[in-house]
């Protein structure tokens, strides 16, 4: 390969050239330059104008719109319209206030709140343990029938149940600071209404039962009895969170056996943690009004268990959960299933926290929080039932 003679000579002769073709190079991209500012103006001017014209097209069109007859018309069409709006708004509104006034509806009014359809925390906890059922007894999604009746079911009877608890408490309601509002207390709605309530609901759901099979319509006897009983107990032992447990919990062996028409050894496991959910949620709920049963006299385990009460709380939701992960074992479920599980141990123990120093509103609000325990479980029953079908 030749080398390039880089000595003072070529040097010389090149520095001139560089030099010429860097001038030339500046005044072409100068003209260039030049040029192209041109015509970047002229086409900015263009496109002013193209604006300026289409706005002035639209601002013609506007002027003739509105000066059109149609419009005129249009426009006393629309103040009818908004007129006959505005009467059927008032009219509306009058109504509403002729009903919210009559007897009627401040009757029904205080029907909802003797039966706390307002308050659907207790639907739910009914229902969860009743769904978790129905499906393990259908491994699956269950006969739609069923679900219906034993849907409606736990409105009817959770209503029922209050209808006769408040009838129960008549006499100490008013006693009790969070229940003093009450309409059996306050006079609103008498005692021979609420029972009236209590039958009409009760024989509603006996009705619905009808549909199912003979032995769950035989189960149902036993549903009712619990129901009516559970309100009184408080007056005769320390265990009506327990006894609410057996009410509440009978819902699930009657929902099985009317999916599966038998009861296995899976049925009374659901019905035992049941039972073991109610009694420590509800105790809970008993600690909101300890100091009121201390001074009237009446029982529950908040004031058996005394300052232990967070303990035997923690003792029982522990056993809920290994009868969780036996009822898992028994009905051969997995993933999912104890995944939701892992949840509701968790809601558990966010429980206890909120119990820790018994202050009442944290209380309250744990036993709110046994709404999203019951939510998880059932939902990892229904995805592992979900998947396990799809797999």
């Amino acid at each position: 390969m030749a080398k390039f003679p880089l000595n003072s000579e070529f040097i010389s002769t090149l520095l001139p050239k560089i030099a010429y073709f860097g001038k030339k190079s500046r005044a072409f991209l100068k003209e260039l330059f030049g040029v192209m500012s041109d015509q970047i103006k002229a086409v900015s001017c263009f496109l002013l104008k193209l604006i300026e014209q289409i706005i002035k097209q639209i601002d013609n069109l506007v002027d003739y719109l509105c000066k059109h007859p149609l419009f005129d018309l249009l426009e006393i069409k629309f103040k009818k319209v908004a007129n006959k709006t505005g009467a059927l708004k008032t009219n509306f509104k009058q109504r509403n206030a002729s009903i919210k006034h009559s007897p009627i509806y401040k009757k029904a009014a205080l029907y909802a709140q003797l039966t706390r359809v307002n308050k659907p925390i207790g639907i739910l906890l009914l229902l969860w343990p009743t769904l978790i059922a129905l499906w393990i007894a259908a491994e699956g999604f269950p006969d739609p029938l069923v679900l219906f009746v034993f849907v409606f079911g736990v409105i009817l009877m959770r209503s029922a149940g209050c209808a006769i608890n408040d009838y129960a408490d008549r006499d100490i309601d008013g006693k009790v600071k969070r229940t003093t509002q009450r309409p059996l207390v306050t006079g609103k709605i008498t005692a021979k209404e609420a029972l009236i309530v209590f039958a009409t609901l009760s024989l509603l759901a006996f009705i619905l039962v009808l549909f199912m099979n003979t032995l769950t319509i035989g189960m149902s006897v036993i549903g009712v009895l619990l129901a009516v009983s559970y309100p009184f107990m408080k007056r005769y032992h320390y265990l009506p969170q327990v006894h609410l447990g057996a009410a509440f919990g009978w819902s699930a062996p009657m929902a099985y056996a009317a999916q599966a028409n038998e009861v296995t050894a899976i049925t009374w496991l659901i019905f035992l943690a049941t039972i073991l959910w109610a009694t420590a949620y509800d105790t809970m709920y008993a600690m909101v009004d300890y100091d009121d049963d201390i001074k009237i006299g009446v029982k529950s385990t908040a004031i058996l268990f005394g300052n232990q009460d967070k303990l035997i709380i923690a003792a029982i939701q522990t056993l809920l959960i290994f009868n969780l992960l036996l009822i898992g074992h028994r009905a051969e479920l997995s993933g999912f299933y104890y995944l939701g599980v892992t949840a509701a141990a968790v809601f558990a123990i966010y429980q206890q926290y909120l119990i820790k120093d018994r202050n009442r509103e944290r209380c309250f609000q744990a036993f709110l929080n046994n709404n999203w325990f019951g939510m998880v479980l059932f939902l990892g029953v229904l995805l592992d039932y979900q998947f396990a079908s799809t797999t």
